[in-house]
């Protein structure tokens, strides 16, 4: 995620999900589970960066939190409320998830109980906005190594291959992007894996570079068949 103030960002999410909070230098924030120890499935971890420049438009990937009964949902949403979050309308309607927005107007939602969600922590998926969910499965999977649990012309849903932690989900929308995502997608190839090796596979797979004036970075940034920026991180 990027953010004005990363560490206030940070906090915010910390909270909300009941996970650590460090640091690996100026304007960087980490978080993750405690006591999570790289690389585990069971986790989709969040780095926030500071960036000068304020969020202008919708996000395109966004995070989806799970609750466990009606009554979760509802302390769940008073909660969020209480640590800054707000409510967002984003052409929603009527529908039984709750749509809110961070303390930097990052747009996520709160879900009603569902039972594909019951086992995956407290991020439920993260979600991206897409036109072809078939395509960016079968990219992303390919990509991920995570197995595709469902593949239609409006959504496609992925999973780890352990059949842990959250979803990553491709929604179909009519919107068009604009500009660098907010919120973006990291890879990074597992100890003892070449990152080059790791870059051309992903490019064999579709991917392209693109510049996003990232400078001589040791990561690499690509984007995938619609345009998202992703890096692809050294191995750790």
């Amino acid at each position: 995620m990027k953010a004005r103030d990363d560490s206030a960002l940070g906090r915010f999410w910390a909270d909300v999900l009941g996970w650590g909070v460090a640091s690996e230098g100026p304007g960087v924030t980490n978080l993750e589970p405690k006591d999570f120890a790289y690389p585990d499935p069971s986790a989709v971890c969040i780095d926030v960066l500071r960036v000068p420049d304020p969020k202008t438009v919708k996000n395109r990937v966004h995070i989806d939190l799970a609750s466990a009964s009606a009554d979760h949902q509802a302390d769940l949403v008073a909660r969020l409320q209480d640590l800054g979050a707000t409510p967002a309308d984003i052409g929603q309607g009527d529908v039984p998830w709750t749509v809110l927005a961070d303390p930097e107007g990052n747009e996520f939602c709160v879900l009603e109980p569902r039972s594909i969600y019951r086992d995956t922590g407290p991020i439920a998926a993260v979600v991206v906005d897409c036109a072809d969910p078939r395509t960016m499965a079968r990219f992303w999977g390919e990509a991920t190594d995570w197995i595709v649990h469902e593949a239609a012309d409006d959504l496609a849903r992925l999973r780890s291959a352990a059949g842990i932690g959250p979803y990553l989900e491709f929604v179909r929308t009519p919107d068009v992007k604009t500009g660098l995502n907010r919120v973006h997608l990291d890879v990074r190839p597992y100890p003892g894996d070449d990152h080059a090796a790791e870059a051309a596979r992903l490019r064999a797979l579709g991917a392209a570079d693109i510049d996003i004036g990232q400078g001589d970075a040791p990561w690499t940034v690509l984007a995938d068949p619609e345009g998202n920026e992703f890096c692809l991180l050294t191995p750790r």
